[in-house]
């Protein structure tokens, strides 16, 4: 009989995995594509959950690992294949461009990551905070915190700048398995709930926003307020 599988360094290696998703969900152009690297995405922080369950002897996180699971990985992306369709195929060409893109998400994603990792302890002074892998795990949620706002920022698609705002939720559940882990099961569904209706109805809005006006970039619209 091998070895047991140690929790800990599943759950860094999950979280490696996490970032690499989380990558390709962002600079995926195609938007079919880029949500089922959100799927992808998705169920990996759900599986990190999970294993948060068994390194902590905690059972209520498995009911909070399906939780995600569902919303994220098969809810959200069934609301976006819904919808996307109405929509070009292809995002509009984002502010920058795809190589210099990845270069820089690349590049700052890694000396944001080692700032975080470095400074936990004024960061999030707390004990699970640091010591491993919580220390990791938290350093990569707010990587992923990060990634979210810098699509939403870059990219100009009204739809990509939904998909940020998911991988911007994503990385505050995965802050919060870190810091409060037994937080009450009604304030995790709540969560959970909030991300569905608020993506939900973003994608309305956009619909409507593309049937009255031809088109997703959010550049243009803003320009139309003025």
């Amino acid at each position: 009989m091998g070895p047991a599988i140690d929790p800990g360094k599943l759950i860094v290696t999950l979280m490696a995995v996490h970032l690499l998703a989380s990558i390709l969900t962002a600079e995926t152009r195609n938007l079919r594509m880029a949500t089922i690297a959100l799927i992808f995405q998705s169920t990996t922080l759900a599986a990190i959950i999970a294993v948060f369950g068994v390194l902590r002897g905690q059972p209520w996180l498995y009911a909070w690992s399906a939780s995600a699971l569902v919303t994220k990985a098969v809810i959200i992306p069934a609301l976006l294949f819904a919808h996307i369709g109405n929509f070009p195929a292809r995002e509009l060409r984002p502010i920058i461009g795809f190589r210099v893109s990845i270069a820089l998400i690349i590049v700052f994603l890694l000396v944001f990551y080692r700032f975080v990792h470095t400074n936990m302890y004024y960061i999030a002074p707390t004990p699970a905070a640091g010591v491993e892998p919580g220390r990791s795990c938290l350093a990569m949620a707010f990587t992923v915190f990060a990634l979210g706002i810098y699509v939403c920022i870059i990219h100009r698609d009204v739809v990509k700048i939904v998909i940020g705002i998911i991988l911007l939720e994503n990385g505050a559940h995965l802050s919060l398995v870190t810091l409060a882990p037994s937080l009450p099961e009604t304030t995790v569904l709540g969560i959970s709930s909030n991300i569905v209706v608020a993506t939900w109805l973003l994608l309305i809005l956009a619909g409507r926003i593309y049937k009255a006006l031809g088109t997703t970039d959010t550049v243009t619209l803003s320009e139309l307020r003025r």
